[in-house]
């Protein structure tokens, strides 16, 4: 390939500065005021702008000149470089459209076996993946209304259940039992229904009516019917002091069956397995223990202003001081039922604290029947401070009969926390041989000690 001409091997002398037009700070305005405050005093006034218009005119000239006699001298090298420049080019586009032209034909051929197919591939993926979803959200919801079925025999076999039988003697035609396994098929679909992030079993199922139908007329109204009946099991247990062992067993049968059913149903979501507690049946039992004591201190409130009466009260308060008792030891026997909601550690965790336990704890004390007296103690004595402070023939009588009312508080109290011995495990002491020395104290001071003499 021909060299193009050298212009400094043809260039001749020249007063004209190329390297000031060359450089790459040049600016025509400065080059211009230069020019014209080289050929003018600054104070001339005006100034005379012909001689550096003349300079600039006659350089240019002397620049085309130049070039008109570098083009002319150099004519034929330059043609020569650039037809030799063109050839090149020409053989760089034909080996150039050569390459395109098999990578068009690559393109094509990559177009008709992977892109097209790629994309019917895409179309059957995608109809397989909607037919998945279609599938998945089928079966979880063929789960669910299995589920649901179930849990409706399940509540049908609860449905003759004769709940309010407070010996436990009743039988009835339902069967206890289901309170349980109701509690766990709503588990089951509880477990389904909330699991609803992307890629788990119930994404999608709150979109469905009959999902939505199976939740609002089968699971809610079946979920509340469970934890009423539970509730009023728990309510209204009662023992007698002659039970049977039969009785106790069918008594004992049906409150383990309530007390599981509320450990299971109580609210379990957005809570942490090691913060969760069973809320609804703590309430229950809570108010189990409160409502007959808060009966008890009314009924032993009036009889002390009422003596006669007083045989009478406190039978009545030893009748619910025995039922907390009888409670109380069942629940030392039921083991804490395994939540299928929780994972294997928290599990581990709960059954590490019995019902009776979480039941002790709630109270803050270390025996419900030694609760229950000292409840009452505290409540009486303020009954006490009013009867003594208002004095008159109720006053009297009763420091007149303090002994006498001592003497049956303290029998009371004896008679109170002796449950039936069926409901004693054998581990444990017999309730006979249990001493309530500190509580008969509690309950005769806070009557004898506010009467005054």
């Amino acid at each position: 390939m021909a060299a193009p001409p050298d212009p400094q091997a043809v260039e001749e002398p020249s007063y004209i500065d190329y390297e000031t037009f060359l450089s790459p700070d040049f600016a025509p305005a400065s080059f211009a005021n230069s020019l014209v405050l080289a050929t003018n005093n600054p104070d001339d006034s005006p100034l005379d702008l012909a001689t550096p218009l003349s300079r600039v005119l006659f350089d240019a000239q002397e620049i085309d000149s130049h070039i008109d006699l570098l083009t002319t001298r150099s004519a034929v090298p330059l043609l020569q470089y650039t037809q030799s420049q063109t050839q090149a080019s020409k053989a760089i586009v034909a080996q150039l459209d050569a390459q395109i032209a098999s990578l068009n034909d690559s393109y094509k051929q990559l177009e008709k076996e992977v892109i097209d197919k790629h994309a019917e591939a895409e179309e059957i993926r995608q109809v397989a993946q909607r037919l998945w979803e279609t599938l998945r959200l089928g079966r979880s919801m063929g789960r669910c209304l299995q589920l649901g079925r179930q849990l409706q025999v399940q509540m049908s076999e609860l449905g003759g259940s004769n709940t309010g039988t407070g010996t436990g003697t009743g039988t009835g035609k339902g069967d206890h039992g289901a309170l349980v396994r109701c509690s766990h098929t709503i588990l089951s679909l509880r477990e389904v229904l909330d699991s609803r992030a992307p890629g788990e079993e119930g994404h999608g199922l709150d979109k469905l009516d009959a999902i939505k139908a199976l939740h609002d007329t089968v699971i809610v109204p079946t979920e509340r019917r469970i934890v009423e009946a539970s509730e009023r099991l728990i309510r209204e247990f009662a023992v007698s002091s002659n039970i049977t062992f039969a009785q106790s067993e069918e008594t004992r049968s049906r409150l383990t069956s309530a007390v599981s059913a509320l450990y299971l149903l109580s609210p379990s979501a957005g809570i942490q397995p090691d913060k969760w507690s069973p809320k609804l049946l703590l309430q229950a039992l809570e108010t189990y223990v409160r409502s007959p004591l808060q009966a008890s201190t009314a009924a032993l409130s009036r009889s002390l202003g009422q003596l006669p009466t007083l045989d009478k009260s406190l039978a009545e308060v030893v009748s619910h001081c025995q039922n907390i008792a009888s409670l109380e030891l069942i629940l030392e026997t039921i083991e804490t039922p395994t939540h299928p909601l929780f994972p294997a550690p928290a599990k581990k965790k709960q059954q590490q604290h019995s019902l009776y336990q979480l039941l002790l704890s709630r109270f803050e004390t270390s025996s419900l029947v030694s609760y229950f007296w000292r409840t009452m103690a505290s409540n009486i004595s303020t009954r006490v401070q009013e009867i003594a402070t208002r004095g008159g023939i109720v006053a009297r009588t009763l420091r007149t009969n303090k002994n006498v009312v001592g003497d049956a508080i303290r029998q009371a109290v004896v008679r109170g926390g002796q449950a039936p011995n069926v409901f004693a495990s054998s581990k444990k002491k017999p309730v006979a041989e249990a001493s309530w020395d500190r509580e008969i104290a509690v309950m005769v001071g806070s009557v004898l000690n506010n009467i005054g003499r």
